[in-house]
């Protein structure tokens, strides 16, 4: 019961981040440049130096050498083209919208992201509930800016707070999905290279989504804000990920 416990509440972290349409903004560019480079800011650190060194560490168990880098390489390279292509399909069913395009992009980034995520923290948390307890809350400190990054852009081109919510409902119950699908299908087939192939895969889908939408579209709307807070999720996530190692 804790594993599915922990991984509901790092997943459901991730409405956190919806609480900025709640506050009167009176220059909303300002919060979308903010909140876009951020969780941009957020996802580049997170891939770079949490995802990839995990991935390579999982893989390290049975590759050794540039077969390991290359690998490891080679499904992030995966996930940049999966993102284009996501990307392309988004542009095709909403062209005229690319506030919009950004929000559904993050979902179905942070979805591909969640459900690893939850396979990791019920596997872990099995094994574990206090070395799964501090993965929760590193998990938990990240969802919230993605949760922000799904929400803001959802809200000002739509102007609903429901969907805004509910597709950051969809992206946060994803994590849970993952937790579920492990325990009735997959807890005997993940083994340590199927995680790192699939954290790799993540790393790029995250890089191509922050790189090519998340922070040009902070940039559009205001290009100094967008380089403070870019740096700013960057640390934010640096030191949220400090705390984990010091909590584990």
């Amino acid at each position: 019961m804790y594993p599915f416990i922990l991984t509901s509440l790092a997943g459901f972290a991730t409405l956190i981040g919806t609480l900025p349409i709640f506050v009167k903004i009176n220059d909303k560019n300002k919060l979308i440049a903010s909140a876009c480079s951020f969780a941009s800011g957020v996802m580049i650190c997170v891939s770079i130096l949490d995802l990839i060194p995990e991935s390579l560490n999982y893989l390290i168990n049975n590759y050794h050498g540039l077969l390991l880098i290359l690998l490891s390489f080679l499904f992030m390279v995966i996930g940049i083209i999966i993102s284009f292509i996501l990307e392309k399909i988004v542009d095709q069913v909403n062209d005229n919208n690319s506030l919009y395009k950004v929000g559904i992009l993050s979902m179905l980034a942070i979805i591909l992201h969640n459900i690893p995520e939850g396979i990791v923290t019920f596997i872990v948390s099995e094994k574990n509930i206090y070395l799964g307890l501090s993965i929760c809350i590193a998990i938990a400190l990240h969802n919230i800016p993605e949760g922000i990054s799904i929400a803001i852009p959802i809200y000002y081109a739509t102007k609903s707070k429901f969907k805004a919510i509910l597709y950051t409902f969809i992206s946060a119950i994803s994590e849970l999905l993952g937790a579920i699908i492990t325990y009735l299908f997959l807890a005997k087939y993940i083994n340590n290279t199927v995680l790192g192939l699939i954290l790799s895969f993540t790393a790029g889908i995250m890089i191509q989504i922050s790189l090519n939408k998340l922070l040009p579209t902070g940039n559009n709307y205001h290009k100094k804000l967008a380089k403070i807070f870019f740096i700013i999720g960057f640390l934010f996530m640096l030191i949220s990920l400090q705390l984990n190692n010091l909590i584990s």
